[in-house]
Protein backbone atom coordinates (compact mmCIF):
# COMPACT_ATOMS: atom_id res chain seq x y z
CA UNK A 1 0.00 0.00 0.00
CA UNK A 2 1.71 3.37 -1.02
CA UNK A 3 2.67 5.87 1.50
CA UNK A 4 -0.19 8.54 2.03
CA UNK A 5 1.39 12.17 0.38
CA UNK A 6 1.06 14.14 3.98
CA UNK A 7 3.02 10.71 5.78
CA UNK A 8 5.51 11.14 3.32
CA UNK A 9 5.71 15.08 3.06
CA UNK A 10 6.25 14.87 6.72
CA UNK A 11 8.86 11.79 6.75
CA UNK A 12 10.90 13.49 3.81
CA UNK A 13 10.73 17.09 5.09
CA UNK A 14 12.60 15.43 8.24
CA UNK A 15 14.99 13.85 6.89
CA UNK A 16 16.23 17.00 4.91
CA UNK A 17 16.04 19.45 7.76
CA UNK A 18 18.25 17.60 10.27
CA UNK A 19 16.30 14.90 11.36
CA UNK A 20 13.50 15.94 14.14
CA UNK A 21 16.19 16.41 16.55
CA UNK A 22 17.14 19.70 14.68
CA UNK A 23 13.80 21.69 15.20
CA UNK A 24 13.21 23.18 17.80
CA UNK A 25 9.57 24.24 17.39
CA UNK A 26 7.04 24.20 14.66
CA UNK A 27 3.77 25.49 13.69
CA UNK A 28 2.01 26.43 10.13
CA UNK A 29 0.50 29.25 8.42
CA UNK A 30 -2.01 28.64 5.52
CA UNK A 31 0.24 27.33 2.79
CA UNK A 32 3.52 26.91 4.87
CA UNK A 33 5.01 24.52 7.78
CA UNK A 34 7.33 26.82 9.52
CA UNK A 35 10.06 25.47 11.39
CA UNK A 36 12.54 26.73 14.05
CA UNK A 37 15.86 25.38 13.40
CA UNK A 38 18.07 24.17 15.61
CA UNK A 39 21.41 24.25 13.24
CA UNK A 40 21.40 25.05 9.78
CA UNK A 41 24.21 23.82 8.55
CA UNK A 42 22.20 20.53 8.80
CA UNK A 43 19.63 21.67 6.65
CA UNK A 44 19.95 20.33 3.00
CA UNK A 45 18.01 22.83 1.37
CA UNK A 46 18.66 21.38 -2.59
CA UNK A 47 17.18 18.54 -1.77
CA UNK A 48 14.55 20.05 0.58
CA UNK A 49 13.53 22.09 -2.44
CA UNK A 50 13.41 18.65 -4.57
CA UNK A 51 11.09 16.84 -2.66
CA UNK A 52 7.89 15.81 -4.34
CA UNK A 53 4.89 18.05 -3.32
CA UNK A 54 7.03 20.94 -1.58
CA UNK A 55 6.51 23.97 -3.76
CA UNK A 56 9.39 26.02 -2.46
CA UNK A 57 11.26 26.97 0.32
CA UNK A 58 11.98 30.79 2.18
CA UNK A 59 14.17 31.56 5.17
CA UNK A 60 13.53 34.29 7.23
CA UNK A 61 13.28 34.22 10.81
CA UNK A 62 12.62 30.55 10.33
CA UNK A 63 12.54 27.79 7.89
CA UNK A 64 9.65 28.33 5.87
CA UNK A 65 8.01 24.80 3.47
CA UNK A 66 5.64 25.69 1.32
CA UNK A 67 3.28 22.24 0.61
CA UNK A 68 0.20 24.59 -0.51
CA UNK A 69 -3.64 25.33 1.37
CA UNK A 70 -5.33 22.32 3.14
CA UNK A 71 -2.34 19.86 2.80
CA UNK A 72 -0.36 21.62 5.16
CA UNK A 73 -2.57 21.21 8.15
CA UNK A 74 -2.25 17.65 7.78
CA UNK A 75 1.61 17.82 7.23
CA UNK A 76 1.96 19.92 10.16
CA UNK A 77 0.18 17.81 12.18
CA UNK A 78 1.56 14.62 11.49
CA UNK A 79 4.76 16.09 11.88
CA UNK A 80 4.41 17.20 15.85
CA UNK A 81 2.60 13.97 16.59
CA UNK A 82 5.46 12.47 15.35
CA UNK A 83 7.68 14.61 17.66
CA UNK A 84 4.96 14.20 20.52
CA UNK A 85 3.95 17.79 20.97
CA UNK A 86 1.52 20.00 19.69
CA UNK A 87 1.73 23.06 17.57
CA UNK A 88 3.52 25.62 18.59
CA UNK A 89 5.93 23.94 21.69
CA UNK A 90 8.82 23.48 21.82
CA UNK A 91 10.56 20.46 21.15
CA UNK A 92 12.62 17.78 23.11
CA UNK A 93 15.76 18.05 22.92
CA UNK A 94 16.14 14.30 22.01
CA UNK A 95 12.93 13.08 20.23
CA UNK A 96 11.51 9.81 20.58
CA UNK A 97 13.62 7.63 18.10
CA UNK A 98 16.54 9.75 17.74
CA UNK A 99 18.86 7.92 20.16
CA UNK A 100 21.11 6.86 17.83
CA UNK A 101 23.83 9.37 18.37
CA UNK A 102 24.03 9.10 22.04
CA UNK A 103 26.65 7.49 24.28
CA UNK A 104 25.64 4.21 25.90
CA UNK A 105 25.30 5.70 29.10
CA UNK A 106 23.03 8.60 27.54
CA UNK A 107 20.80 6.10 25.64
CA UNK A 108 20.48 4.47 29.18
CA UNK A 109 19.68 7.89 30.65
CA UNK A 110 16.80 8.30 28.21
CA UNK A 111 15.52 5.01 27.90
CA UNK A 112 15.04 5.53 31.88
CA UNK A 113 13.85 8.88 31.75
CA UNK A 114 11.05 7.48 29.07
CA UNK A 115 10.45 4.81 31.25
CA UNK A 116 9.64 7.02 34.31
CA UNK A 117 7.39 9.12 32.62
CA UNK A 118 5.28 6.24 31.03
CA UNK A 119 4.93 4.83 34.02
CA UNK A 120 3.96 8.10 35.92
CA UNK A 121 1.90 8.85 32.55
CA UNK A 122 -0.20 5.34 33.40
CA UNK A 123 -0.92 5.84 37.52
CA UNK A 124 -1.67 9.51 37.13
CA UNK A 125 -3.13 10.65 34.12
CA UNK A 126 -5.33 7.79 33.25
CA UNK A 127 -8.71 9.31 34.35
CA UNK A 128 -10.82 11.13 31.77
CA UNK A 129 -11.05 13.39 34.87
CA UNK A 130 -7.69 14.14 35.40
CA UNK A 131 -7.11 14.71 31.50
CA UNK A 132 -10.36 17.40 31.64
CA UNK A 133 -8.25 18.80 34.43
CA UNK A 134 -5.13 19.06 33.14
CA UNK A 135 -6.77 20.25 29.15
CA UNK A 136 -8.29 23.41 31.90
CA UNK A 137 -4.41 24.07 33.01
CA UNK A 138 -3.09 24.32 29.40
CA UNK A 139 -5.65 26.40 28.70
CA UNK A 140 -5.53 29.04 31.43
CA UNK A 141 -2.11 28.88 32.63
CA UNK A 142 -0.83 30.79 29.69
CA UNK A 143 -3.54 33.39 30.33
CA UNK A 144 -2.42 33.88 34.07
CA UNK A 145 0.73 37.07 33.55
CA UNK A 146 -2.84 39.40 32.12
CA UNK A 147 -4.95 37.87 34.69
CA UNK A 148 -2.75 39.18 37.03
CA UNK A 149 -1.95 42.45 36.36
CA UNK A 150 -5.02 43.14 34.59
CA UNK A 151 -6.64 42.01 37.93
CA UNK A 152 -4.52 44.31 39.98
CA UNK A 153 -5.47 47.11 37.79
CA UNK A 154 -8.91 46.45 38.19
CA UNK A 155 -9.05 45.59 41.88
CA UNK A 156 -7.50 49.37 42.42
CA UNK A 157 -10.35 50.37 40.05
CA UNK A 158 -12.53 48.68 42.13
CA UNK A 159 -11.58 50.27 45.33
CA UNK A 160 -11.61 53.39 44.01
CA UNK A 161 -15.18 53.00 42.02
CA UNK A 162 -16.97 51.63 45.62
CA UNK A 163 -15.44 54.40 47.51
CA UNK A 164 -17.04 57.06 45.06
CA UNK A 165 -20.60 54.87 45.08
CA UNK A 166 -19.80 55.32 49.12
CA UNK A 167 -19.06 58.80 48.71
CA UNK A 168 -15.91 58.70 50.38
CA UNK A 169 -14.43 60.45 47.46
CA UNK A 170 -15.28 63.22 44.64
CA UNK A 171 -16.60 62.73 41.54
CA UNK A 172 -13.11 64.06 40.50
CA UNK A 173 -12.09 60.45 40.47
CA UNK A 174 -14.27 58.99 38.03
CA UNK A 175 -12.32 59.68 35.02
CA UNK A 176 -9.30 57.70 36.48
CA UNK A 177 -11.29 54.75 37.40
CA UNK A 178 -12.91 54.89 33.93
CA UNK A 179 -9.56 54.69 32.51
CA UNK A 180 -8.30 51.66 34.81
CA UNK A 181 -11.25 50.26 33.85
CA UNK A 182 -10.91 50.07 30.60
CA UNK A 183 -7.14 48.32 31.49
CA UNK A 184 -8.84 45.60 32.59
CA UNK A 185 -11.64 44.97 30.34
CA UNK A 186 -9.40 44.47 27.60
CA UNK A 187 -8.86 41.39 29.22
CA UNK A 188 -12.22 40.76 31.18
CA UNK A 189 -14.69 41.89 28.64
CA UNK A 190 -12.98 38.99 26.04
CA UNK A 191 -12.11 36.69 28.06
CA UNK A 192 -13.76 34.22 26.11
CA UNK A 193 -11.87 34.89 23.12
CA UNK A 194 -8.98 34.40 24.98
CA UNK A 195 -10.45 31.25 25.91
CA UNK A 196 -11.82 30.25 22.40
CA UNK A 197 -7.93 30.84 20.82
CA UNK A 198 -6.47 28.82 24.02
CA UNK A 199 -8.81 26.01 24.26
CA UNK A 200 -8.12 25.44 19.99
CA UNK A 201 -4.44 25.24 20.70
CA UNK A 202 -5.17 22.68 23.23
CA UNK A 203 -7.23 20.43 21.51
CA UNK A 204 -6.00 20.91 17.79
CA UNK A 205 -8.49 23.25 16.20
CA UNK A 206 -7.55 26.58 14.27
CA UNK A 207 -6.69 29.18 17.18
CA UNK A 208 -8.60 31.94 15.00
CA UNK A 209 -12.21 29.63 14.59
CA UNK A 210 -11.69 29.06 18.70
CA UNK A 211 -11.85 32.59 18.91
CA UNK A 212 -14.64 33.29 17.39
CA UNK A 213 -16.84 30.47 18.75
CA UNK A 214 -15.80 32.43 21.97
CA UNK A 215 -16.62 36.01 21.05
CA UNK A 216 -20.32 33.95 19.61
CA UNK A 217 -21.43 33.65 23.33
CA UNK A 218 -21.23 37.67 23.23
CA UNK A 219 -23.76 37.75 21.31
CA UNK A 220 -22.39 40.19 18.91
CA UNK A 221 -24.52 41.81 16.08
CA UNK A 222 -27.48 41.10 17.51
CA UNK A 223 -30.35 43.23 18.29
CA UNK A 224 -31.53 43.70 21.92
CA UNK A 225 -34.24 45.29 20.95
CA UNK A 226 -35.24 41.71 18.69
CA UNK A 227 -33.07 38.84 20.97
CA UNK A 228 -32.56 35.65 19.51
CA UNK A 229 -34.72 33.04 21.85
CA UNK A 230 -34.01 30.20 23.83
CA UNK A 231 -35.54 27.20 21.70
CA UNK A 232 -36.21 25.16 24.94
CA UNK A 233 -38.44 27.58 26.84
CA UNK A 234 -38.80 30.82 24.74
CA UNK A 235 -37.15 33.08 27.11
CA UNK A 236 -34.48 35.76 25.70
CA UNK A 237 -30.91 34.27 25.12
CA UNK A 238 -28.18 36.32 26.99
CA UNK A 239 -24.94 36.95 26.29
CA UNK A 240 -22.50 35.38 28.41
CA UNK A 241 -24.81 31.90 28.67
CA UNK A 242 -22.78 29.01 28.93
CA UNK A 243 -19.72 30.62 30.23
CA UNK A 244 -16.20 29.83 30.19
CA UNK A 245 -17.16 26.08 30.26
CA UNK A 246 -19.34 26.28 27.49
CA UNK A 247 -16.75 28.07 25.45
CA UNK A 248 -14.02 24.90 26.21
CA UNK A 249 -16.90 22.50 25.35
CA UNK A 250 -17.79 24.48 22.32
CA UNK A 251 -14.15 24.82 21.03
CA UNK A 252 -13.45 20.81 21.87
CA UNK A 253 -16.79 19.78 19.25
CA UNK A 254 -15.09 22.35 17.00
CA UNK A 255 -11.58 20.40 16.54
CA UNK A 256 -13.61 17.14 16.20
CA UNK A 257 -15.26 18.76 13.26
CA UNK A 258 -12.34 20.40 12.23
CA UNK A 259 -10.14 17.37 11.74
CA UNK A 260 -12.74 15.10 10.70
CA UNK A 261 -13.29 17.64 7.53
CA UNK A 262 -9.97 17.91 7.26
CA UNK A 263 -10.07 13.95 6.58
CA UNK A 264 -12.55 14.22 3.86
CA UNK A 265 -12.37 17.48 2.04
CA UNK A 266 -10.00 17.52 -0.87
CA UNK A 267 -6.73 19.73 -0.48
CA UNK A 268 -7.26 21.94 -2.72
CA UNK A 269 -10.53 23.63 -1.27
CA UNK A 270 -9.67 22.60 2.33
CA UNK A 271 -8.92 26.00 3.28
CA UNK A 272 -12.25 27.50 1.56
CA UNK A 273 -14.59 24.48 2.49
CA UNK A 274 -13.46 23.52 6.52
CA UNK A 275 -13.66 26.98 8.11
CA UNK A 276 -17.02 27.58 6.66
CA UNK A 277 -18.52 24.52 7.61
CA UNK A 278 -16.66 24.20 10.90
CA UNK A 279 -17.68 27.48 11.82
CA UNK A 280 -21.66 27.40 10.85
CA UNK A 281 -22.01 24.12 12.03
CA UNK A 282 -20.13 24.68 15.61
CA UNK A 283 -21.82 28.41 15.78
CA UNK A 284 -25.15 27.27 15.02
CA UNK A 285 -24.52 24.38 18.33
CA UNK A 286 -22.80 27.01 20.49
CA UNK A 287 -26.08 29.46 19.80
CA UNK A 288 -29.04 27.25 19.45
CA UNK A 289 -27.91 23.90 22.01
CA UNK A 290 -24.80 25.14 24.24
CA UNK A 291 -26.26 28.37 25.54
CA UNK A 292 -29.95 27.84 25.80
CA UNK A 293 -29.29 24.70 27.72
CA UNK A 294 -27.29 27.49 29.51
CA UNK A 295 -30.42 29.51 29.96
CA UNK A 296 -33.35 26.75 31.14
CA UNK A 297 -30.46 25.74 33.65
CA UNK A 298 -30.69 29.51 34.91
CA UNK A 299 -34.08 30.06 34.74
CA UNK A 300 -34.22 27.14 37.14
CA UNK A 301 -31.79 28.13 39.53
CA UNK A 302 -33.55 30.92 40.36
CA UNK A 303 -36.54 29.17 42.30
CA UNK A 304 -33.93 27.40 43.94
CA UNK A 305 -31.70 30.41 45.18
CA UNK A 306 -35.63 32.07 46.36
CA UNK A 307 -35.78 28.74 48.41
CA UNK A 308 -32.49 28.98 49.88
CA UNK A 309 -32.99 32.90 50.86
CA UNK A 310 -36.37 31.81 51.87
CA UNK A 311 -34.23 28.80 54.40
CA UNK A 312 -32.41 31.54 55.65
CA UNK A 313 -29.88 31.38 58.13
CA UNK A 314 -26.75 30.04 58.88
CA UNK A 315 -27.51 27.28 56.50
CA UNK A 316 -28.76 29.89 53.11
CA UNK A 317 -24.95 31.09 53.68
CA UNK A 318 -23.33 28.35 53.41
CA UNK A 319 -24.66 26.59 50.58
CA UNK A 320 -24.96 30.65 48.42
CA UNK A 321 -20.78 30.71 49.17
CA UNK A 322 -20.34 26.77 48.49
CA UNK A 323 -22.36 26.82 44.62
CA UNK A 324 -20.87 30.72 43.65
CA UNK A 325 -18.06 29.68 41.63
CA UNK A 326 -19.57 26.61 39.96
CA UNK A 327 -21.94 28.92 38.79
CA UNK A 328 -19.74 31.76 37.67
CA UNK A 329 -17.60 28.91 35.65
CA UNK A 330 -20.95 27.89 33.59
CA UNK A 331 -22.01 31.77 33.22
CA UNK A 332 -25.26 31.06 35.36
CA UNK A 333 -24.44 33.68 37.78
CA UNK A 334 -26.40 36.18 35.67
CA UNK A 335 -29.80 34.81 37.22
CA UNK A 336 -28.54 36.39 40.70
CA UNK A 337 -28.24 40.19 39.32
CA UNK A 338 -32.10 40.76 39.43
CA UNK A 339 -32.34 39.68 42.93
CA UNK A 340 -29.25 42.03 43.85
CA UNK A 341 -31.55 44.87 42.06
CA UNK A 342 -34.78 43.83 43.86
CA UNK A 343 -32.99 43.85 47.43
CA UNK A 344 -31.52 47.48 46.59
CA UNK A 345 -34.59 48.67 45.31
CA UNK A 346 -36.61 47.27 48.63
CA UNK A 347 -34.08 48.12 51.38
CA UNK A 348 -31.45 49.79 49.93
CA UNK A 349 -29.06 47.37 50.17
CA UNK A 350 -28.35 43.46 48.79
CA UNK A 351 -27.47 40.73 51.95
CA UNK A 352 -26.62 38.32 48.92
CA UNK A 353 -23.97 39.68 47.58
CA UNK A 354 -21.85 39.67 50.68
CA UNK A 355 -22.32 36.48 51.24
CA UNK A 356 -21.73 34.75 47.76
CA UNK A 357 -18.15 37.25 47.73
CA UNK A 358 -17.08 34.29 50.71
CA UNK A 359 -16.29 32.10 47.45
CA UNK A 360 -13.43 34.13 46.46
CA UNK A 361 -12.50 34.22 50.06
CA UNK A 362 -12.20 30.60 50.13
CA UNK A 363 -10.15 30.35 47.11
CA UNK A 364 -7.59 32.60 48.68
CA UNK A 365 -7.69 30.54 52.08
CA UNK A 366 -6.72 27.74 49.57
CA UNK A 367 -4.17 29.00 48.23
CA UNK A 368 -2.42 29.69 51.08
CA UNK A 369 -2.70 26.21 52.43
CA UNK A 370 -1.27 24.82 49.00
CA UNK A 371 1.60 27.22 49.25
CA UNK A 372 2.60 26.04 52.91
CA UNK A 373 2.05 22.59 52.17
CA UNK A 374 3.66 22.20 48.32
CA UNK A 375 6.59 24.52 49.44
CA UNK A 376 9.26 22.08 46.57
CA UNK A 377 6.48 22.67 43.94
CA UNK A 378 8.40 25.48 42.43
CA UNK A 379 5.71 26.21 39.49
CA UNK A 380 2.69 25.96 41.57
CA UNK A 381 4.10 28.35 44.38
CA UNK A 382 5.52 31.24 41.27
CA UNK A 383 1.77 30.42 40.44
CA UNK A 384 0.09 31.56 43.90
CA UNK A 385 2.56 34.15 44.42
CA UNK A 386 1.03 36.18 41.80
CA UNK A 387 -2.96 35.17 41.71
CA UNK A 388 -2.81 36.16 45.80
CA UNK A 389 -3.10 39.49 45.54
CA UNK A 390 -5.21 39.68 42.81
CA UNK A 391 -7.42 37.22 44.31
CA UNK A 392 -7.85 39.48 47.62
CA UNK A 393 -8.64 42.32 45.47
CA UNK A 394 -11.73 40.10 44.54
CA UNK A 395 -10.45 39.06 40.76
CA UNK A 396 -10.58 35.31 41.32
CA UNK A 397 -10.26 33.59 37.60
CA UNK A 398 -6.10 33.07 38.28
CA UNK A 399 -6.62 31.45 41.40
CA UNK A 400 -9.71 29.30 40.16
CA UNK A 401 -8.35 28.43 36.69
CA UNK A 402 -4.70 28.45 37.31
CA UNK A 403 -4.42 26.85 40.79
CA UNK A 404 -7.21 24.81 42.03
CA UNK A 405 -9.44 23.68 39.77
CA UNK A 406 -6.20 22.13 37.53
CA UNK A 407 -5.44 20.45 40.91
CA UNK A 408 -8.98 19.21 41.45
CA UNK A 409 -9.12 18.52 45.26
CA UNK A 410 -8.34 21.96 46.31
CA UNK A 411 -11.13 23.20 44.24
CA UNK A 412 -14.10 21.31 46.18
CA UNK A 413 -12.47 22.57 49.19
CA UNK A 414 -12.02 26.18 48.58
CA UNK A 415 -15.67 26.34 47.81
CA UNK A 416 -16.40 24.48 51.41
CA UNK A 417 -14.02 27.59 52.67
CA UNK A 418 -16.57 29.96 51.01
CA UNK A 419 -19.35 27.91 52.08
CA UNK A 420 -18.04 28.90 55.82
CA UNK A 421 -17.51 32.40 55.36
CA UNK A 422 -21.06 32.57 53.78
CA UNK A 423 -21.93 31.03 57.23
CA UNK A 424 -20.51 33.32 59.20
CA UNK A 425 -21.67 36.17 57.02
CA UNK A 426 -25.18 35.07 57.01
CA UNK A 427 -24.87 34.21 61.29
CA UNK A 428 -23.82 37.92 61.98
CA UNK A 429 -26.94 38.96 59.85
CA UNK A 430 -27.82 42.04 58.20
CA UNK A 431 -24.81 42.23 56.70
CA UNK A 432 -25.38 44.33 52.63
CA UNK A 433 -23.59 45.87 50.27
CA UNK A 434 -25.12 49.33 48.82
CA UNK A 435 -24.66 48.22 44.85
CA UNK A 436 -23.07 45.50 43.25
CA UNK A 437 -19.50 45.51 43.01
CA UNK A 438 -16.65 43.27 43.26
CA UNK A 439 -15.90 41.20 45.90
CA UNK A 440 -13.08 40.44 48.47
CA UNK A 441 -11.60 43.45 50.10
CA UNK A 442 -12.42 46.14 47.55
CA UNK A 443 -16.10 45.35 48.52
CA UNK A 444 -15.73 46.91 52.06
CA UNK A 445 -16.66 50.64 51.18
CA UNK A 446 -20.05 49.28 49.61
CA UNK A 447 -21.07 47.27 52.92
CA UNK A 448 -24.53 49.29 54.18
CA UNK A 449 -24.95 50.98 57.78
CA UNK A 450 -21.90 50.61 58.62
CA UNK A 451 -21.53 46.39 59.41
CA UNK A 452 -18.08 46.73 57.70
CA UNK A 453 -16.62 44.64 60.65
CA UNK A 454 -18.69 42.13 60.09
CA UNK A 455 -17.73 41.84 56.72
CA UNK A 456 -14.58 41.54 57.45
CA UNK A 457 -14.94 38.84 60.33
CA UNK A 458 -16.67 36.53 57.44
CA UNK A 459 -14.21 37.22 54.96
CA UNK A 460 -11.06 35.92 57.06
CA UNK A 461 -13.27 33.06 57.91
CA UNK A 462 -13.15 32.31 54.38
CA UNK A 463 -9.56 32.60 54.50
CA UNK A 464 -9.18 30.21 57.32
CA UNK A 465 -11.69 28.12 56.45
CA UNK A 466 -10.46 27.63 52.73
CA UNK A 467 -7.08 27.21 54.69
CA UNK A 468 -8.26 24.51 56.72
CA UNK A 469 -9.92 22.22 55.12
CA UNK A 470 -7.05 22.59 52.27
CA UNK A 471 -4.61 21.98 54.37
CA UNK A 472 -5.99 18.74 56.02
CA UNK A 473 -8.40 17.50 53.07
CA UNK A 474 -7.23 19.27 49.39
CA UNK A 475 -3.61 18.78 48.40
CA UNK A 476 -3.29 14.99 46.85
CA UNK A 477 0.12 13.32 47.80
CA UNK A 478 1.83 13.94 44.71
CA UNK A 479 1.23 17.63 44.23
CA UNK A 480 3.01 17.70 47.31
CA UNK A 481 6.44 15.31 46.54
CA UNK A 482 6.17 17.06 42.79
CA UNK A 483 8.85 19.88 42.57
CA UNK A 484 6.91 21.48 39.20
CA UNK A 485 3.47 21.21 37.80
CA UNK A 486 3.75 18.68 34.52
Amino acid sequence: MAEPKEQRLAREIYEHVGGMENVAKLINCMTRVRLTIRDYDKVDLDGLKAIDGVLGVVEEDSLQVIVGPGIVNKVANIMVEKAGVRLGEPFPDNPSGQTEQLTDRQRVEAKAAERKAQEKAKHNHNSPFKKVLKSIANIFVPLIPAFVGAGIVGGIAAIFANLLTAGSISQDWEPIITTLNIIKNGLFAYLVVYVGINSANEFGATPGLGGIIGAITMLPGMDPESPLSNIFNGHDLAAGQGGIIGVIFAVWILALVEKRLHKIIPNAVDIIITPTIALLLVGLFTIFIVMPIAGVVSSALVGSITWVLNVGGVFAGFILGLFFLPLVMFGLHQVLTPIHIEMINASGFTLLLPILAMAGAGQVGAAFALWVRCRKNQKLTQLIKGALPVGMLGIGEPLIYGVTLPLGRPFITACIGGGIGGAVIAGIGNIGAIAIGPSGIPLIPLIANGHWMGYVIGLISGYIGGFIVTYLFGVPKEIRQETKID
